[in-house]
């Protein structure tokens, strides 16, 4: 009986452990607009605003949010939408049409991407116009035209009622009377990479868009984000001169006690978690956590690289990962050692599962870099100074064939440890043609030392000087 009480409990506890993962990978890696914003609640109550009257009041508006990767706009924008779609009137009216930079590479696959959105591909269909203008304009009216039929179909099912109810009084006050809202739906477009779209052909997108926004259409509001703060200088004057100018800047301005405090916002599990114990319990000990200094320490250094959430949710992320039922709590030394992964060399990582030939070609070319003052080298001069290694050793043991050790090359360059100087030419020898190391002296040592039964000779010879002149 025991047996089966203490299975059902395990049960039970890798139950509410998996809940404690879907939670907080989804505050990890979604953005949900149910995390908090940190430092931006000013910027989030000029947006809001800005949003509100373009939603309820029909003015058309446009902003740029400009702040480096990692700085929250995604998520400003997130919770200022999740705010607006919750106010009644506003959900059931307004449109949003999001747009990025990096999958709509044109102005023609945007239109698509916004009929799309806006659900209008049947009222396109084949219809061929003369400009993008005119087309995006028969996007807008085809809207409006939509929201009077829709109006019309609602008040004839209200006079359908009244009568079938024998109610003759008239209807109270129509909303649909109250200025140029009541015409068309405010449709909201988020142009996430933003500076992209600046590249577009002429940027017509933008300067239609802004151009709506300054006319009396259909009210809209484009809302631009982009890690450029030169974004201006981008646009062309048509296209500056119609737009509002209005910009919003993020740029995590807290300070350490903060992402102190944003650690452990960002751990802790909320109220409503099913097993109230246990949720008492996982955020006493994310408290310790805080106030470990080990672990104030890891904090103080990821702060100092990055003040950047994304990073903190990554170091987070790998320590929620060494969650197990037998391992219910994240500890310091999860934290140190998520840190360390975190900070790892990905290329002294590549360097780790190189064959004894290719980290032999690598030191090669760290000595051509010595000598020549980095400047670029080919296969030729690295097969060279390998050669002189091969002779001063007279070991078998590193004497390859010329075809085995240009194998060997190709394979570095497909890895990216190096590059070419130039576009390949079709007719020019492989053996000359010009490369870059991407490694510098001190990863390719640090990497050396880390290297699994790295041959005595073979780091030797990397840390001698100018090789064997």
């Amino acid at each position: 009986m025991s047996s089966r009480k203490s299975k059902s409990n395990n049960l039970i506890h890798t139950e509410y452990l998996s809940q404690v993962q879907r939670i907080l990978r989804e505050r990890f890696c979604n953005q949900t607009s149910h995390t908090n914003l940190f430092g931006i609640q000013v910027q989030y109550k000029h947006l809001i605003e800005l949003l509100k009257r373009t939603a309820i009041h029909g003015e058309s508006n446009s902003v740029l949010i400009i702040g480096p990767r990692g700085s929250g706009k995604s998520m400003l924008i997130n919770h200022a939408l999740k705010e607006l779609m919750e106010v009644e009137d506003v959900s059931e009216n307004v449109l949003q049409v999001h747009l990025n930079g990096l999958l709509q590479i044109n102005d023609k696959i945007a239109l698509k991407e916004i009929t799309r959105q806006l659900n209008l591909e049947n009222v396109i269909g084949d219809k061929v116009f003369g400009s993008f203008a005119e087309n995006l304009s028969f996007i807008l009216e085809a809207l409006k035209k939509g929201r009077e039929r829709e109006r019309e179909l609602e008040a004839s099912m209200r006079e359908n009622h009244r009568s079938a109810r024998g109610c003759t009084d008239p209807p109270i006050g129509d909303v649909h009377n109250q200025g140029d809202r009541t015409n068309s739906c405010p449709v909201i477009f988020i142009l996430d990479e933003f500076d992209l779209f600046a590249h577009h052909r002429n940027q017509t997108l933008l300067y239609n868009l802004f151009d709506i926004s300054q006319s009396a259409q259909t009210p809209i509001a484009v809302i631009g984000l982009t890690c450029r703060l030169d974004i201006l200088e981008l646009l062309e004057k048509r296209v500056k001169s119609r737009f509002s100018h209005r910009q919003m800047h993020l740029m995590n301005s807290f300070g350490f006690p903060q992402y102190l405090k944003i650690f452990k916002e960002q751990l802790s599990l909320p109220t409503e978690f099913p097993d109230k114990l246990f949720a008492e319990k996982w955020n006493e000990n994310v408290q310790c956590l805080s106030e470990d200094t080990s672990v104030q320490e890891v904090l103080q250094k990821h702060f100092n690289v990055s003040k950047s959430l994304r990073s903190l949710h990554m170091l987070l992320m790998l320590a929620l990962s060494r969650v197990t039922t037998s391992h219910p709590f994240i500890t310091a030394a999860d934290l140190m050692e998520a840190n360390q992964l975190c900070s790892m060399d990905s290329k002294a990582n590549i360097v780790h599962g190189l064959s004894v030939l290719e980290i032999c070609l690598i030191i090669a070319m760290k000595h051509l870099n010595d000598i020549y003052e980095e400047e670029p080298f080919n296969f030729q001069m690295v097969y060279n100074e390998f050669q002189k290694f091969v002779q001063r050793k007279a070991h078998s043991v590193y004497n390859f064939e010329k075809p085995v050790v240009m194998k060997a090359f190709e394979h570095l360059q497909q890895l990216e440890l190096i590059r070419p100087v130039e576009r390949t030419s079709v007719n020019a020898q492989r053996e000359y043609q010009l490369m870059k190391l991407l490694l510098d002296n001190t990863q390719i040592m640090n990497a050396l030392q880390k290297y699994p039964n790295c041959p005595t000779d073979v780091r030797q010879w990397a840390t001698s000087s100018l090789s064997w002149l």
